[in-house]
């Protein structure tokens, strides 16, 4: 019998993790996150709000380059001086900023917290809402992201006995460090879907990236054309996913639930609603169970509209994961409007819902070769699924 149905790892000080004033990736978006599913009494209990340490470097190493936890460790111990130079450092998405170290290294070691909380059976699902830095390669950081927790999770779990894990990524960007950290190793399967590369950073993430000559087909893209709404969305998701997780079988899913595939996001150009995005994140709970006996490790990711989405997505994800879901009805409480608008300046949503009916025609029922979503699902299913004893529909 597990303690919680959740373990969320958070403190406030996962705040730290801040690249300054005018960055896009601004912590108030974790906060207000909080807040929100606290006023909405989503962090019951049944779910376990925990603290974390941060990771030591021998965790961090399971992925990363030993002297780049150097470079990252020097360059926040004096951020006025030029970093060193070679490590993505020191740039417009990846500035440095005091500890820089000790805050990455934090975001790090709550995912390490929520995917041991729930691996070792005292939860039934872990959380990581801080983190989903997925961008992070083994030298350099990349995207806004200094170290990559989710695969230093997967990493962690594949030297504690899991044999077999999947990886879902659901960020409108690319999940390449996460890819390239496992390219080559066939106990990873990685599935990414993501606004099409040659419109979004990245610019990787194409349906022909499919794995290391070791490891055919453990690299799933799914490149969605600049435009995509709700049923689009859902349609390839729904196309692509659960065929591919329901024959690889892993033991564990690990999932990242960046949340700028939203039409207000100001860095992205998919055009996804709240309620979308609350179907995306109810499909990989049920395919955790389904799938994977119900372990599951979640964490954050993008979302740059910090008011209007992220607080509202991410709730909704959370307690999708405790097993109350909020009616998307529900208003969004007075009190918690007012705090996201004192902190941000913008005007919060009074809704917990964008009124959208997130529904989607299956795939199966028929396709349509004009359509540039049906072309993307195509070219991903005929570069994987025959690799997976699947035929494209």
């Amino acid at each position: 019998m597990t303690a919680c149905s959740l373990h969320l790892a958070w403190d406030p000080a996962l705040a730290g993790y801040d690249f300054g004033p005018g960055h896009p990736l601004a912590p108030v978006r974790v906060e207000l996150t909080i807040a929100l599913a606290r006023a909405l009494g989503v962090l019951g209990h049944d779910v376990c709000v925990v603290s974390a340490e941060p990771a030591p470097d021998a965790e961090l190493e399971r992925v990363h380059d030993p002297r780049y936890l150097a470079a990252v460790r020097a360059a926040g111990q004096d951020p006025d001086r030029p970093p060193p130079p070679g490590f993505g450092l020191g740039t417009p998405d990846d500035p440095v900023f005091p500890r820089m170290h000790e805050a990455s290294a934090l975001v790090a070691g709550a995912t390490l917290a929520a995917v041991q909380a729930m691996w070792s059976g005292a939860s039934e699902h872990g959380a990581s809402i801080a983190g989903g830095l997925h961008h992070a390669m083994r030298g350099y950081a990349s995207g806004f992201c200094v170290y990559n927790d989710p695969a230093i999770a997967i990493a962690w779990l594949l030297d504690h006995g899991a044999e077999r894990v999947g990886y879902v990524d659901i960020d409108v960007h690319h999940g390449d460090g996460v890819q390239a950290a496992f390219w080559d190793d066939p106990r990873v399967l990685t599935i990414s879907l993501h606004e099409d590369p040659r419109t979004l950073f990245p610019g990787t993430g194409r349906p022909t990236e499919t794995g290391g000559p070791n490891a055919p087909g453990s690299a799933v893209n799914v490149a969605l054309p600049a435009g995509t709404g709700d049923a689009g969305w859902l349609r390839a998701f729904h196309a692509v996913v659960p065929p591919l997780l329901r024959a690889f079988a892993p033991q564990v899913l690990v999932s990242q639930h960046g949340c700028d595939t939203h039409r207000l996001d100001p860095l992205a150009n998919l055009r996804l609603s709240v309620d979308g995005q609350r179907a995306a994140h109810a499909a990989v709970h049920q395919l955790a169970h389904e799938v994977a006996g119900g372990r599951w490790l979640l964490c954050g990711g993008g979302g740059y509209a910090l008011t209007e989405v992220v607080p509202r997505t991410w709730t909704h994800l959370l307690a999708e994961a405790a097993g109350a879901p909020v009616d998307p009805s529900t208003p969004t409480p007075p009190e918690w409007r007012a705090e996201a608008e004192r902190r941000t300046g913008r005007t919060a949503p009074a809704s917990m819902t964008d009124g959208e009916p997130a529904t989607y025609t299956p795939y199966a029922d028929g396709q349509d070769p004009a359509s540039p979503v049906d072309r993307a699902i195509a070219a991903t299913q005929a570069a994987v699924f025959p690799e997976h004893g699947l035929w494209p529909a």
